[in-house]
């Protein structure tokens, strides 16, 4: 099995959280894995700009997530653990990379971001960083 740190941000633009929009039309947090000689900040802010076109500031640690896929590619079992982070985009510009595979992206009420999530780490994810945001703006 081949193990993957990655690092990612549950970013927020006032009381929305966004979202992005894959090519399975499963909507997912942006997030990437760390390179040698990376820090997990930078990884998550840069995979934020990347993924999403998003500017933004990282306001504390929102906990960590960690799953499991067969890779078609590798030909192997993949085990992804990422460390995720609160932040807070500067300004409201936003997109999607479509030369990632996204297909859609955007700022949601935090509600109907937790019930527009794919997958339920996710959902677990927005509700626990919701409520560290609340308490640190």
């Amino acid at each position: 099995m081949l193990f993957r740190s990655c690092a990612g941000g549950v970013v927020f633009y006032g009381d929305r959280v966004y979202l992005l929009k894959n090519e399975k039309g499963e909507w997912v947090l942006p997030k990437g894995a760390i390179q040698a000689g990376l820090l997990s900040q930078e990884v998550a802010k840069a995979r934020v700009k990347e993924e999403a076109g998003i500017a933004a500031e990282i306001l504390s640690g929102a906990g960590e997530t960690c799953y499991e896929f067969y890779s078609m590619s590798r030909k192997m079992p993949v085990c992804n653990e990422i460390t995720w982070y609160v932040m807070r985009a500067v300004d409201g510009e936003h997109g999607y990379n479509r030369s990632l595979g996204f297909t859609d992206g955007g700022y949601f009420p935090m509600e109907d971001a937790v019930k527009r999530a794919t997958y339920s780490q996710d959902k677990a994810l927005i509700r626990q960083a919701c409520a560290k945001y609340k308490g640190l703006v």
